[in-house]
């Protein structure tokens, strides 16, 4: 009976290690990925404040 309680005890340690391990890595893709939205955002933001200061020059092409 002891034996198999220590069985039992191991496996969900190894599990409970496993699952540890993965929500790490989890987590660590997440912030890559909020770190790589933030970075696209200001991106975006620059390249929409260049274009608004473009516009006023912008003439209408002789084709429209």
């Amino acid at each position: 009976m002891a034996n198999e309680l220590d069985e039992r005890l191991t496996e969900l340690e190894m599990r409970f290690t496993h699952q540890a391990l993965q929500l790490d890595e989890l987590n660590q893709e997440v912030i890559a990925c909020h770190e790589k939205i933030a970075r696209l955002e200001r991106d975006n933001r620059a390249y929409r404040e260049m274009l608004q200061s473009l516009a006023p020059e912008m003439r209408e092409s002789p084709d429209e």
